[in-house]
């Protein structure tokens, strides 16, 4: 199970949201590649990069800023935030994004995520944020009335190489990733679910271990790595 620290950045800052709220926002670098070094000097094999003023915008805010991270790094990095459509996602792909991420999107026009499939092989991965099970969208500013699990089902066949499973609930929050719920979207769908938000402590590294086998093969983890609760290293030894 990938251990994949989380660089979101805000006006050019690196900054983390509690449960989406741009209000609530604790900075925590004014460099976000000097982060991204960190963590891959720690062993991260994949870096989470997302462009929260692109989220909100729903355009892309923040390209300068993930290229400087791509040129001073060598690990893989993955992108969302803002991205609306197959030029935004070309753009990312030619500058050298390892995963494009499509989020609101992917519930607003499920045929983009398809069509990038296809044109982006090996690229693409859904974010499906909920909250009380159901999918939210707009930098999770808004709530539908789609159930998480019927958007992942929408992709089953389609080639997408993960979905990225958020808990509104638990994101920032660090009170443990919810673990059953992950569990049963990993259960109903055979695409990869990364684990996201809630993470606090190597303990809740060592719970999503326990449901690795039912397909969920890496967690996103922030607040906790900034914050000194979560120890990478240590992480992604057990994570072994």
């Amino acid at each position: 199970m990938k251990i994949i620290p989380a660089v979101d950045i805000k006006q050019g800052k690196c900054v983390r949201l509690l449960q989406g709220r741009m209000e609530d926002t604790t900075q925590y670098s004014d460099d976000p590649l000097k982060m991204a070094r960190r963590w891959e000097l720690e062993g991260a094999t994949l870096i989470h990069v997302v462009d929260l003023d692109g989220a909100f915008a729903k355009q892309v805010k923040n390209f300068q800023t993930v290229q400087d991270i791509l040129a001073g790094i060598n690990v893989p990095i993955q992108v969302g935030g803002g991205i609306r459509d197959l030029k935004t996602i070309g753009m990312y792909v030619d500058a050298g994004v390892s995963k494009v991420i499509i989020g609101s999107e992917a519930l607003y026009n499920p045929g983009l995520v398809k069509d990038a499939c296809k044109r982006f092989q090996g690229k693409i991965v859904v974010g499906i944020d909920a909250r009380d099970g159901m999918v939210a969208v707009e930098g999770w500013s808004r709530t539908s009335e789609t159930r998480a699990v019927d958007l992942a089902k929408e992709f089953e066949s389609c080639g997408v190489a993960a979905i990225n499973f958020t808990d509104i609930h638990r994101d920032g929050m660090q009170t443990g990733p919810n673990i059953e719920e992950t569990a049963a979207l990993a259960e109903a769908v055979s695409i990869p679910i990364v684990a996201s938000g809630g993470v606090s402590s190597i303990q809740d590294i060592k719970n999503l271990l326990e449901i690795e086998e039912k397909g969920v093969t890496g967690v996103i983890t922030g607040r906790a790595l900034y914050e000194g609760s979560l120890d990478l290293k240590e992480a992604i030894r057990i994570s072994k």
